[in-house]
């Protein structure tokens, strides 16, 4: 790989800009933590899209309201399957910042390799988020110690990470794998996690609802590298050094079948540090509202 020139100098350390020079405490306009605020809304529309329909399709026909029919679920269909899609509920994809820093998560922990990520982003000053599934962190209480006692943020990922249906989950069984994996996390971290991660990024209609319960904010991705899946730690950083700008947050993985992902978090470190690329989490760039005063986006209290 080449190195690219980017807009900012290296930073002072490996966080990025230096303490002090207003990176972590610029007041932003919009909040990052947005949980849905009218998580019905897509029914009504999409109620409105159909009666359209059935109007078009009495005064013209089947052959303007067959595409119609077609557009309309195509519609439904792609904010769903769409990570990014803002369709059904907001989703956070980028952070407002113009340094050179990256918000780095990772997802499907906690589990073997956990300790092993502990120590490589304490070897880089770097943090991270974790967006835990709930049952692997009940059976592993002391490595999501671990990850509050390091100073990292605890996101939400699910009860079971059911990945093969979750965009098809009806409602009861959406709120479920919610209200079970906050229920757990809360137990074990003593507060309340704020940003979640859809399984497979996949939004599902009725995630809104749970979100809004809990005040979760749904959270996807600006970089990936397909680690869950591809083996190749170069390959994958690659990848993902096509999308890290400003502000980017990047998905990772931990726990594959492959084996590889510590490698692939240490060689993007590595690389991340050679383009001048620091890691922040978005409670630094965005306070906390006095009802939740010292506790961070993250769900955990701050350590700094």
């Amino acid at each position: 790989m080449h190195e690219r020139p980017h807009p900012n100098p290296s930073p002072v350390n490996g966080r990025g800009a230096s303490e002090g020079e207003g990176l972590y405490h610029r007041p932003m306009p919009t909040p990052l933590h947005q949980p849905p605020r009218h998580p019905h809304a897509w029914a009504w529309l999409f109620g409105l899209s159909q009666l359209a329909v059935i109007a078009i399709w009495w005064l013209w026909g089947w052959k303007p309201g067959l595409p119609a029919l077609f557009v309309t679920h195509g519609a439904l269909v792609w904010a769903t399957l769409r990570p990014q899609s803002r369709l059904l509920s907001p989703v956070l994809t980028r952070l407002p910042t113009h340094e050179n820093v990256a918000w780095l998560t990772i997802d499907d922990g906690p589990s073997d390799d956990t300790r092993a990520m502990l120590d490589l982003l304490d070897e880089h000053d770097a943090k991270a988020t974790f967006f835990l599934v709930g049952a692997r962190a009940q059976a592993r209480p002391e490595l999501v110690a671990e990850i509050v006692r390091r100073g990292h943020g605890i996101g939400q990922h699910s009860h079971t990470h059911p990945q093969a249906w979750f965009w098809a989950l009806p409602p009861s069984a959406m709120r479920a794998q919610i209200d079970q994996a906050q229920a757990a996390l809360t137990f074990l971290t003593g507060t309340r996690p704020r940003w979640f991660r859809a399984v497979v990024g996949m939004a599902n209609p009725f995630v809104a609802a749970s979100l809004q319960r809990h005040g979760l904010a749904r959270v996807a991705w600006t970089a990936r590298g397909y680690d869950a899946v591809l083996r190749d730690p170069a390959g994958v950083v690659a990848r993902i050094e096509r999308d890290l700008a400003p502000g980017a947050i990047v998905l990772l993985h931990e726990g594959a079948a492959h084996g590889r992902n510590v490698e692939t978090l240490a060689t993007l470190l590595v690389r991340m540090k050679a383009l001048g690329f620091g890691t922040v989490l978005p409670e630094e760039l965005d306070a906390p509202s006095p009802a939740n005063a010292g506790e961070g986006w993250g769900g955990v209290k701050s350590a700094r």
